[in-house]
């Protein structure tokens, strides 16, 4: 399975003046002349870093199933926990072959896109034909190109009860939640990008993907976690978005059971967590975190 794009996290190095010929943007940022004012004052010419937005085709054994506007990085990421959330795939031994590649349709001059070239075992090719949505993705919607009402599925399945679920508690949040910046190298830079974290029960940010997008950036978090074996294990996904119904069913599919964000989750976000028996958190901003799952 290629993996060219992924890569570890790491700590970004303080923030760097745009203007700095040093400073060697990471893939995802995009440098553009920009004009700067400041409390009324005349404007200033400049150079600034902007996150980078292409389109991402999902190809599954040469067949386009949905194009996404993304990050161009961990493109191998993102297809595997786009095909593990979306229910494509049941783990990441059907994905055969996974390999990102600059499209092949690009004309001089256009803006660069990308397909990522996925195969997947016959048995689950014939499934994915049977359930196939064309969707055009965009970074605000979840269910953007879906055939018909009756196909949205609002309400995720149940998870297994846990026991280690009550540890996700405010001190553990307090904890970790103050890390995430120091996992956005992007946002650090830019703004404008959404980060997917997952967190252990000892306090520890183990993972973490960055995405215009957010559910993007969840999905490249499952990614990572299921070629980590960790789909399933005690732990808490952090996001630096509100928590909307798409977003807690991605959880719920692949075993996550636990998920604090930033911003405040949706009305049916928190229906979804209920009907699924997942614990979610919201408007974690220590000191305080709202709990909108109580157990029990």
């Amino acid at each position: 399975m290629s993996r060219s794009l992924a890569h570890p996290v790491v700590k970004p190095a303080p923030a760097t003046d745009p203007s700095e010929e040093a400073f060697v943007a990471p893939p995802g940022l995009v440098r553009m002349p920009v004009q700067r004012s400041v409390a009324g004052a005349a404007l200033d010419r400049a150079d600034d870093w902007l996150a980078d937005e292409v389109p991402v085709a999902m190809v599954f054994n040469g067949i386009s199933h949905a194009v996404m506007m993304a990050s161009p990085l961990d493109l191998e990421d993102f297809a595997l926990g786009f095909a593990l959330s979306e229910g494509i795939v049941a783990s990441a031994d059907e994905l055969r072959d996974v390999e990102a590649r600059p499209a092949a349709c690009q004309t001089p001059g256009s803006p660069p896109a990308w397909e990522v070239h996925i195969e997947l075992s016959p048995r689950r090719l014939e499934g994915l034909k049977r359930r196939r949505r064309t969707l055009a993705g965009r970074t605000g919607c979840g269910i953007c190109g879906i055939e018909s009402l009756q196909a949205l599925e609002l309400l995720p399945p149940s998870l297994p009860a846990a026991d280690w679920l009550d540890r996700v508690d405010p001190a553990l949040l307090a904890q970790v939640i103050p890390q995430l910046p120091s996992f956005q190298p992007l946002n650090l830079q830019a703004g404008a990008v959404h980060v997917a974290a997952w967190a252990d029960l000892a306090g520890g940010l183990r993972w973490a993907r960055e995405d215009v997008g957010r559910h993007n950036a969840l999905d490249k978090l499952i990614g990572v976690l299921a070629r980590q074996g960790l789909l399933g294990a005690p732990g808490v996904v952090l996001m630096s978005s509100r928590a909307s119904h798409e977003l807690v069913a991605k959880c719920a599919r692949v075993g996550l059971q636990a998920l604090a964000t930033v911003s405040a989750p949706t009305a049916l976000g928190v229906q979804a967590a209920q009907a699924a028996g997942l614990r979610l958190w919201g408007l974690c901003r220590p000191p305080r975190a709202v709990l909108y799952t109580p157990a029990g």
